[in-house]
């Protein structure tokens, strides 16, 4: 599994598989506990396809009292256990382990309560993304994050890695929209954290949980902040002659306070495969290009267009083109959205997530272009500019074991720089096992053993989620059931 390590298999756990299967299949029924290798291998993996790992088991509960249930067999026997939720994970946070069970929410997609007077929305935590919205649209509002995979990733896996998307520059982030959780320990308590209101008293137990990717209990309901959908949106695509001077027109945007929805990036190679798939209309003389779109009242929307427009051209844009219908506005985003799937037609890749300060963003694109140069690599940049969320893409042939070694040290290198100019490892992807062991260029021995302390009280044997996020070396040893 080239150089990434994984926790040893424990051999006791093997022996007991077809016990722990008979368990499994008494409390949610044997149509929702698949054991044979060839149904596992849909589970192998998940959207970091290069590392693969056929689990133990899959089991997928119907509802909060059966997860309990899992939960607490699964510790009494000592067994590991991988939450998953659509598997889009694009840093193996869901990649399973042998002798690990994969506890998947797929079931648990239901809407269960709105109430558009308090703005919120209860929902089954296995539900999309984009059905959240589909579940409010009739109604006038919508759910504000927006990952690239909304369409199949689930609020789960949201929260698990407190993801963004596209408009998270003005609306934020997952834990910004994130009211209750309703979560599973891993003996099986249930806990509330938060609900139909703004704040709760005591610990920020919810923020705690809002990121830890699965280490510290499994999400099984959530409240969350729904919006009402503004008057008008409008997108503006630009070109520039290099990815420097887009850089410098997002930094000029950003230090003049101004506030678009989204501010998207695109490099030459990204440009001209999205065009490909999508037929979008994209410029492709131009070596990169930004989206960027406004809302509000039809005035408003063109006082922000045109101040926008103004700050482009100063800083080099060759191409404006403004969207005038909504079929235009459509095109413009489908080739964004669709960027991650192009790609994969083309070439095998992985995804970085690094996030900087917005104002280094023209020195970070030229260095992340002489690191991939340097190991030989192409790289398509495609990310969230507006708040220095970074996503390049760095290319290479997952058959070829050697290339794989060069993508897995160049994107360690990019990440490194990330922390270097101020920023950090990760912005909504998580670490999961990617940038598990580039922890310590983030955090010191104190800030790690602290977080790792954390993990112990809420999942003393380390079950939940266990080769991830924490380097393998440094761990506590953890407490064992007699």
């Amino acid at each position: 599994m080239s150089g990434l390590a994984l926790p040893e298999v424990n051999p006791a756990v093997l022996d007991k598989r077809d016990r722990i299967v008979a368990a499994l299949a008494a409390i949610v029924g044997a149509r929702w506990v698949i054991s044979e290798h060839d149904e596992l291998r849909a589970y192998e993996t998940d959207a970091l396809t290069a590392y693969r790992q056929v689990p133990l088991a899959v089991v997928l509960p119907g509802n909060t009292a059966e997860v309990s249930r899992v939960l607490a067999c699964l510790n009494e026997e000592g067994v590991k256990v991988i939450g998953r939720g659509a598997g889009t994970s694009l840093a193996g946070g869901a990649l399973p382990l042998t002798d690990a069970v994969v506890v998947g929410v797929s079931r648990m997609n239901r809407a269960l309560h709105v109430d558009t007077f308090n703005r919120t929305i209860r929902v089954e935590a296995g539900i999309t993304n984009l059905a959240v919205s589909g579940a409010v649209d009739h109604l006038g509002f919508f759910y504000a994050p927006d990952p690239s995979s909304q369409l199949a990733c689930t609020i789960a896996g949201n929260v698990g890695m407190n993801s963004g998307g596209a408009h998270c520059l003005k609306y934020g982030v997952t834990t910004n929209n994130l009211l209750g959780l309703t979560v599973v320990l891993m003996d099986g308590t249930v806990i509330e954290l938060g609900g139909d209101h703004l704040d709760s008293p005591g610990y920020d137990l919810l923020g705690l949980l809002t990121g830890s990717e699965g280490q510290l209990g499994l999400v099984t309901e959530a409240t969350l902040r729904i919006l009402p959908k503004a008057e008008g949106a409008r997108p503006v695509l630009l070109g520039f002659n290099s990815s420097a001077d887009a850089g410098a027109c997002v930094s000029e945007i950003i230090a003049r306070g101004m506030l678009p929805v989204a501010i998207e990036f695109m490099d030459r190679p990204a440009i001209h495969i999205c065009e490909d798939f999508a037929e979008a209309g994209y410029p492709l003389d131009v070596e990169a290009m930004l989206i960027i779109e406004v809302e509000g009242s039809p005035a408003e929307i063109n006082e922000q267009l045109e101040n926008i427009i103004a700050v482009a051209r100063r800083n080099g844009a060759v191409h404006v083109r403004e969207a005038k219908t909504p079929a235009a506005a459509a095109a413009i985003w489908k080739g964004r959205k669709s960027a991650f799937g192009a790609m994969g037609r083309i070439s095998d890749y992985m995804c970085m997530d690094g996030t900087i300060p917005t104002g280094r963003l023209p020195e970070v694109l030229v260095k992340i272009s002489e690191i991939c140069q340097g190991y030989g690599l192409g790289v398509a940049n495609i990310f969230h500019a507006g708040d220095g969320n970074l996503h390049p893409l760095v290319l290479y042939d997952v058959n070829d074991p050697e290339q794989l070694h060069k993508a897995e040290a160049c994107g360690a290198d990019i990440l490194k720089l990330c922390v270097e100019v101020g920023g950090c490892l990760t912005g909504e992807h998580g670490v999961g096992i990617e940038k598990r062991d580039l922890m310590v260029h983030q955090f010191n021995a104190t800030d790690l053993t602290q977080q790792m302390r954390i993990k112990s009280v809420f999942d003393p044997q380390w079950l939940l989620n266990p080769a991830k996020v924490f380097p393998l070396e440094g761990r506590p040893e953890p407490a064992r059931v007699v």
